[in-house]
């Protein structure tokens, strides 16, 4: 179970405290393995994020996005820069909802981006969904699954639900992959043991930039 709240740029999200306390849970509760994390809101061009360098640290699974409020917006060339910084960041582990039509981006750079840097895009459900359809929503969301299709970057189904009754609820993101022809290969999220596997990955590379910069807490 990953646990994401927003990062605390989004009103209403849960304070700082909120994320530090996440470092107590244990590993695993009732033969359930926890996965304490954020959805991280990119906050500027540059691809900052709104959490300290010292929470994403320990956090298990960083998921970053950009979502209006946190993020000013831009050009097209600008968002997508924003997009492809944060996906280069070394504590970054997934990108969540390219397709929301919020802020104009190059869709095909970032599935570019996404095959070369091997960070997952996610095939958002929630963004295919008549139930919360928002305008060009749908249409991006098969462009961005055609050029991961074309690129063969990693991707990562999500449900995205906001309400308990649709956690999990992947059918129409499953039925994009499958129209666009991405291969099930690229779909991260079919075991568990492929999601901790990659996330193993990642905590390696993060530990390696740490190496090479000096300890963490120096940019906390």
């Amino acid at each position: 179970m990953g646990m994401t709240d927003h990062g605390p740029s989004m009103p209403g999200a849960p304070h700082l405290f909120h994320f530090d306390n996440l470092s107590i849970l244990p590993d695993e509760l009732s033969g359930v393995k926890i996965l304490p994390g954020v959805e991280a809101n990119i906050t500027n061009h540059e691809g900052e994020l709104d959490m300290p360098l010292k929470y994403l640290a320990y956090l298990k699974l960083i998921l970053v996005g950009l979502h209006p409020i946190c993020y000013p917006g831009g050009t097209c060339e600008q968002n997508t820069q924003a997009y492809i910084k944060a996906m280069e960041n070394p504590y970054t582990d997934m990108m969540v909802h390219p397709g929301r039509p919020d802020f104009e981006m190059d869709l095909e750079k970032i599935a570019h981006a996404s095959a070369l840097l091997n960070i997952p895009v996610e095939v958002n459900n929630s963004s295919l969904s008549t139930i919360r359809e928002k305008g060009g929503a749908r249409e991006n969301c098969r462009s961005i699954a055609r050029y991961m299709a074309k690129y063969k970057g990693p991707v990562i189904l999500g449900s995205d639900a906001h309400f308990w009754d649709r956690v999990g609820e992947f059918s129409e993101a499953v039925e994009l992959v499958r129209e666009v022809g991405i291969s099930q290969q690229q779909i991260l999220n079919t075991s568990p043991e492929r999601v901790l596997d990659y996330l193993t990955s990642r905590r390696k590379h993060r530990t390696e930039f740490e190496e090479t910069q000096g300890q963490v807490h120096r940019f906390a």
